[in-house]
């Protein structure tokens, strides 16, 4: 992403209400993923070693097939 991060929405027509122009502002927000990313940028984290990486995507991955097999049981 740009470190312009600057949002630009502009009334389609004088009649257009504010509620509306608001909503479009709040959808082009959410959809640019800047929330996310501030709230990450909030806090340093330290960066992780690769094994550490590697064992965290091992167990996500594993934990992704059960929830997939689970989902194909029936179950819960």
């Amino acid at each position: 992403m740009s470190n312009n991060m600057a949002i630009k929405v502009t009334r389609k027509d004088q009649n257009e209400a504010n509620e509306n122009l608001i909503r479009r502002f709040n959808r082009k927000v959410l959809q640019s993923g800047i929330i996310p990313l501030k709230k990450s940028q909030m806090r340093f984290s330290k960066p992780i070693s690769k094994r550490e990486r590697r064992n965290k995507a091992i167990i996500r991955e594993a934990r992704r097939a059960e929830k997939a097999e689970r989902m194909r049981l029936g179950l819960k």
